[in-house]
């Protein structure tokens, strides 16, 4: 029987009423394991108003009320971590490692989010005119909802969520339709740790369900990760309703080697850094930028290392690398990979034609590597969100920084290198929002904010950090004038001596 994935609204199973559903397959097989249902616009009002009706209480909550149900729903979330990432294998088909590593940086955040307190600090200012004080406090917005994408199906919503309930509002979570439970499962361990009803809400579906989202007058923000043309679409439209948004795109993250880096690290890092997870991460490094003469030598250590990795199911834990989420996606990076020498690269590992015997059905493609590639060619332009990498060769430090700075992309970068004045060089001139050094994929801790530059990123804020806590948050400033005591008027006496 076919597992139906339904949408958790109020503190509750609801079951789809539109009628419609989208198919969820295992990458391994391809063969259709579950059935989600797809939300009509009635049923995606009927989670914000489930939203509304809590923010009511939610919104004035204490602190202390707050970051106790956190601190619940970690101890559960830390207790289940086998079990979601089991729901991200057989939906996604990561291997259960890279699944297991996925809800560890999920946990990162809660951690962050059960310490708010500290965030969520106000500031005063005393005696600013005479018997006149100044403060500023943040409050939450309201009902809040979060968009997000398949290649993390547990941790990007829960860099949104903790936060967004930590500051009092309430949340609104549309995940992909492409592997929906492991949302679900989060949403009934956030009511095992005692969250009220309607605080944390789940809706499934397609453009229906997000552009009711984007328009609905009672959602106060958006925040969204995902393809930098649906990022660009959901902060114009949600920024035409009036919302704040925070809308993080597409990357093509670019690795700089330079003539004395240890090729032997850099070759390790290209390799986990552009292969893991199938490649199907925004911070996949998917072009090395090799610098002056190294190039060929650079290439034969990735190559030799690249040819070794497994690629398998992700439940044989000898896997290191598994299908890709959908054929349609598998059939779209492999054209990358079959187009590539005639745009003038070199094809030097070409996985298009992988697959693992007893699974002929999954979404496989095995490794490839491109060398040479031109900027014309698609491969370097294009996000290909697969395991790919492309190597482009430069004279100089200069020519590699001008050809980074060159891609419309700005999410993350990194270089390789022993020189400590080149690295510092770097991470003043690339423009990119987050940067390594000798760290191929830079993505920052918790409590550091996590966001690209340029069409990488719409909207004024990144996610999670300090910038999460503004963005689920506004300010207000309180001017306050209090009569002193001893001015009191005559007849009343409270005590204070007269001091005139």
């Amino acid at each position: 029987m076919t597992k139906i994935v339904n949408h958790w609204i109020g503190g509750k199973t609801a079951e789809g009423a539109s009628g419609t559903y989208g198919p969820v397959t295992d990458p391994a097989t391809g063969e259709v394991t579950t059935k989600v249902a797809f939300a009509d616009v009635e049923e995606v009002d009927a989670a914000v108003a489930a939203a509304k009706d809590a923010f009511a209480t939610w919104g004035q909550s204490s602190l202390a009320q707050r970051t106790s149900i956190l601190f619940r729903f970690r101890a559960l979330l830390d207790a289940h971590r086998d079990d979601i990432a089991a729901l991200i294998t057989a939906e996604h088909g990561k291997v259960h490692s890279d699944a297991l590593g996925e809800v560890a940086r999920g946990l990162e955040i809660v951690d962050l989010a059960c310490g708010i307190t500290v965030q969520l600090k106000g500031e005063l200012s005393t005696q600013v005119a005479t018997g006149v004080d100044v403060a500023a406090i943040r409050q939450p917005l309201g009902v809040v909802a979060g968009i997000t994408p398949f290649n993390f199906p547990a941790m990007v919503p829960m860099w949104m969520f903790p936060l967004a309930i930590a500051c009092g509002n309430t949340f609104v979570l549309k995940p992909s339709e492409k592997d929906p439970s492991a949302a679900l499962k989060l949403a009934e361990l956030l009511a095992e740790a005692g969250l009220p009803d309607g605080v944390f809400n789940v809706v499934h579906g397609d453009k229906v369900a997000v552009d009711r989202l984007l328009e609905h007058p009672d959602v106060k923000a958006v925040s969204f990760v995902g393809s930098t043309p649906i990022a660009r679409y959901i902060h114009t439209t949600a920024s035409a309703h009036g919302k704040r948004v925070q809308a993080l795109g597409g990357a093509k993250n670019h690795m700089l080697v330079l003539p004395d880096a240890d090729l032997d690290a850099a070759a390790d890092a290209a390799v986990s850094a552009a292969y893991g997870s199938a490649g199907e991460r925004c911070m996949a490094v998917s072009a090395v930028v090799a610098v002056g003469s190294i190039g060929d030598e650079l290439v034969q250590k990735i190559r030799e290392r690249a040819e070794k990795i497994k690629i398998g199911p992700g439940t044989d834990p000898t896997s290191e690398m598994g299908p890709l989420i959908t054929k349609v996606h598998r059939d779209k990076v492999a054209a990358y990979v079959t187009g590539a020498a005639a745009e003038g690269a070199e094809v030097v590992l070409d996985g298009t034609g992988y697959t693992v015997e007893g699974h002929e059905g999954g979404h496989w493609i095995g490794i490839s590597l491109l060398d040479k590639v031109p900027t014309s060619a698609k491969a370097y332009q294009d996000e290909i969100f697969g395991p790919v990498l492309s190597v482009l060769r430069v004279d100089t430090y200069e020519d590699g920084v001008a050809l980074i700075n060159a891609s419309p992309y700005g999410n993350g970068t990194a270089v390789f290198t022993r020189d400590g004045g080149a690295a510092r060089r770097f991470q003043l001139e690339v423009e990119a929002g987050m940067v390594g050094v000798n760290v191929p994929i830079p993505v920052p801790v918790g409590y550091h904010s996590f966001g690209g530059w340029k069409d990488s990123l719409f909207g004024d804020h990144h996610i999670y950090g300090n910038d999460g806590t503004h963005f689920y948050t506004r300010g207000k400033v309180v001017t306050t004038r209090w009569p002193d005591p001893s001015e009191a008027p005559a007849g009343v006496d409270l005590g204070f001596p007269r001091n005139h």
